[in-house]
Order: C-alpha cells, then sequence, then structure tokens
C-alpha cells in the first residue's frame, strides 16, 4: 500500500543520513521511478527531502528538520505516542500518520520495548460505541472547508424536531463527551452557534470563502453553572440499575434500603434532559422528593401508558 510505504520511507530518512533510489528500491520491490514519485509526495506533505547526486548521494531530510533522540526521555516518547496513537482513532488523516511516523523515529531500539508497553498502558477512545455512520466523512469535509475558509450549508435538526437550513463560516471542531461538534458564525442567527455533527445532513462545502472575525471559544465548562442550577432530588432504584446511575452521580450518594434497594441523592435538573433520564431507568426507579417533581413523573408516565392504549 502506497500509504504504508511513505510512512516507512519516512522513518528511514529520519533515522539514516542519506540513502539512495535504488536501494530504496530494492527495499520495497519496485522502481527506482516510483521511489522518486514517492519522494515528491513526501515533499509535498510539508517533509522536506533533498537529493544529492555523484558517489555516496542519494535522499536525505534536511538536517534542520531533524531532532536530536536524546531530546526525548521515555516517558516523554511514551505520552506522545499514547496521545497520537490516540487520536488517530478519532481524527483520521496522513498528518497523524506522519506525526506518528516521526516520533517512532526517535525510539532507540534498547528502550523501545520498554517505551511501547508504557504508551499501550493507557488507551485513550472516544469514539461510541454504536452512532452516525456519517460522521467521519463530515469530519474530513469540516476539516477541508476550516482549511480553506470556505462556507458550509447543512440542514440542522434542532431542539423539538425542528428542521432547518444552515450556512455557516467553520471555525473549530469540539469533541465533547463522545459527541462532535461545529463552532462556527450562524448566518441565519448572526450570531456564533455550536452545531452536533449528528443532528446534520446534506452537507456542502459553497466556493464562496468568508473572512475571519473576532470570537471566542465556546464555553465547554459548565461545572460552576451546574452547581447553581441542579438541585438533588431522592430517587428509590432497584441494584440492578445502580451501575447505570453512577454514570451520574457518585457512590457517596447511595444508601442502602434493604438488601434489593437504595436510596440516592441524584443531581437533577427540570429539563427534558433530565426527565427523560429518570424514565430511561424504568420501573426500577421511584422518584420520592420533591412531590411536584414526583407529580410530574406521574403525569410523563401517564401519557406514555396512553400512547399504547388505543
Amino acid at each position: 500500500m502506497k500509504v504504508d510505504r511513505l510512512v516507512s520511507i519516512i522513518m528511514i530518512l529520519l533515522d539514516k543520513k542519506r540513502i539512495g533510489a535504488q536501494e530504496l528500491a530494492d527495499m520495497f520491490e519496485v522502481s527506482p521511478r516510483t521511489i522518486y514519485r514517492d519522494i515528491d509526495a513526501i515533499n509535498m506533505a510539508g517533509i522536506p527531502v533533498r537529493g544529492a547526486s555523484g558517489v555516496g548521494g542519494g535522499f536525505e531530510i534536511m538536517p534542520e528538520y531533524k531532532i536530536d533522540k536524546k531530546v526525548f526521555s521515555t516517558d516523554d516518547l511514551s505520552a506522545l505516542l499514547m496521545g497520537l496513537s490516540s487520536l488517530s482513532n478519532i481524527v483520521r488523516g496522513d498528518e497523524l500518520v506522519h506525526a506518528l511516523a516521526k516520533v517512532k523515529s526517535f525510539i532507540p531500539a534498547d528502550r523501545a520495548k520498554d517505551i511501547e508497553l508504557k504508551a499501550n498502558q493507557i488507551w485513550i477512545d472516544l469514539s461510541p460505541w454504536t452512532g452516525n455512520s456519517n460522521i467521519q466523512p463530515y469530519l474530513e469535509m469540516i476539516k477541508g472547508v476550516l482549511q480553506e475558509k470556505k462556507l458550509l450549508s447543512f440542514e440542522y435538526i434542532a431542539h423539538h424536531g425542528k428542521k432547518t437550513t444552515r450556512t455557516v463560516e467553520p471555525y473549530q471542531l469540539v469533541l465533547k463527551s463522545s459527541q462532535w461538534y461545529l463552532q462556527g458564525y450562524c448566518h441565519k442567527r448572526n450570531d456564533f452557534r455550536l452545531f452536533r455533527l449528528s443532528r446534520m445532513s446534506n452537507l456542502q462545502m459553497k466556493e464562496d470563502t468568508f473572512e475571519l472575525r473576532d470570537y471566542e471559544k465556546p464555553t465547554l465548562d459548565f461545572e460552576d453553572l451546574l452547581e447553581t442550577m441542579q438541585t438533588k432530588i431522592k430517587i428509590r432504584i432497584h441494584k440492578s440499575v445502580m451501575d447505570r446511575v453512577l454514570d451520574f452521580c457518585s457512590y457517596e450518594d447511595f444508601s442502602p434500603d434493604g438488601d434489593e434497594y437504595y436510596i440516592v441523592r441524584f443531581p437533577f435538573i427540570e429539563n427534558e434532559y433530565h426527565y427523560d433520564i429518570l424514565l430511561g431507568f424504568g420501573n426500577k426507579c421511584e422518584c420520592l422528593e420533591p412531590l411536584h417533581i414526583r407529580a410530574e413523573m406521574k403525569r410523563r408516565i401517564h401519557d406514555i401508558a396512553a400512547v399504547y392504549e388505543s
């Protein structure tokens, strides 16, 4: 595969001072002409390779592009490999492949096993178990419009299923809680908005470009705000849903109620999202206090039952 060969050539060039086209051709069982095309592709990717003719000639990466391997410690290299390997599962692209190749070229043979062991001790995979299969193509398209500063249009499903058509100046891709978002200036709202990629469809890159505006990055840390908005309600749950309830609160919020049940101080905001969380626990969860939230739960359960009565 060409990409594999290119990465291998980059690693060889980073490791060696100079190597000839014929030697590379023999190594990969291709023609010297193919090697020359590969070198052109590597140069186009931003890695400066130069050729030297005559006796002892060949290809080499410009010396100022290389870094002394002693600059990085074992912990440094392990951390870099860990981060790049985990990121490559989420954001694909040649730039990550090249970055990984560069980092791996710094690993001395006598430390390779130790570094690999440390790099594999933590694995970060933020991709969902299941989800929208269109997300990866959307990411690639949005990366393109970000680089070229072109407008992006798409259909968007907002709150309560309302469908709108948006034209956006894209500024930033955001990964938050296993979900991808696009931060951009929306021409429909005349303001910056955060759009969830899973709610997008019919993405199109426009030919029009735009001038960058002054903007602030989106607020992604709501811990302080949640402290003022959330209240602790009292729910009674069956032990069979304890693992799911722990996704929203800590074990310190649980008190045993007999052998089968727990009383839980559950963080709650009176909105659709949190009511849906409680309903998602089914008959394994009962809201005890406050009484007005208990009454609202009863109303919602009655409405659900009415759907199945007809």
